[in-house]
């Protein structure tokens, strides 16, 4: 279900919102999302990125037609532009930099299929790619050299699997978008109970995360 599928149902004035002003709160959620998520979150589709920069870009253009201007009304508007445009770019920086970070820590499992491939931007792939070219040259030339060749492959999965995975049971905090049955698992048994909108709960992400993309719930 599309981001926007969702803030539609849990929000009735959606389409009353300006483009950027609903670009901003997506953004938001987003990274939110990601920050909290264990694992690396689907790359948003539908040019979203793509809308976010060209604002920006429009933002910066804006800022330097008005910094010659020296009259007060037209100042006081210049920092609240410059204001708004920061807050886009630390978005922007953290969301990228929450996703790099996993990607530097699970490379070799984000590579591994492609449907995990699929969830990383064209720069990103070429990012984990190159990360992980490089560290495995680096590893080649500091000890595994003087491995057998069967012992080399940091991707070994033959008895013991060598690729780090995400994991799934970290606890993480979602808040319901509308009234849903929630089963999650326990200690000894599996629970289920019927949770209201708005209503916040912690769970493994494995639990929540069908309740996510279901657009049943949102990380907070």
């Amino acid at each position: 279900m599309d981001i926007d599928d969702i803030l539609r149902e849990v929000d009735p004035t959606f389409h009353s919102v300006p483009l950027e002003k609903r670009d901003l709160q997506e953004l938001t959620r987003a990274w939110v999302a990601e920050r909290s998520a264990p694992e690396l979150l689907p790359w948003p589709s539908h040019g979203f990125f793509e809308r976010i920069n060209d604002n920006i870009k429009r933002q910066i253009e804006r800022v330097e037609d008005m910094t010659g201007d020296m009259d007060p009304k037209t100042n006081f508007a210049l920092i609240v532009i410059q204001t708004e445009l920061e807050r886009y770019r630390y978005l922007v920086r953290s969301y990228l930099r929450a996703r790099l970070a996993k990607i530097d820590r699970h490379a070799l499992h984000y590579l591994s299929t492609d449907e995990l491939r699929a969830r990383m931007s064209d720069v990103e792939l070429a990012y984990a790619t190159r990360h992980q070219a490089l560290l495995h040259n680096h590893y080649l030339s500091s000890f595994l050299s003087s491995f057998p060749p069967n012992l080399q492959n940091l991707n070994d999965s033959a008895g013991i699997n060598m690729v780090e995975a995400p994991d799934l049971d970290s606890a993480v905090f979602v808040r319901l978008l509308r009234d849903t049955l929630v089963t999650a698992k326990g200690v000894e048994d599996d629970d289920a109970v019927t949770v209201k909108a708005d209503d916040i709960l912690i769970l493994r992400w494995s639990d929540a995360k069908p309740l996510v993309e279901a657009g049943s719930a949102e990380l907070v």
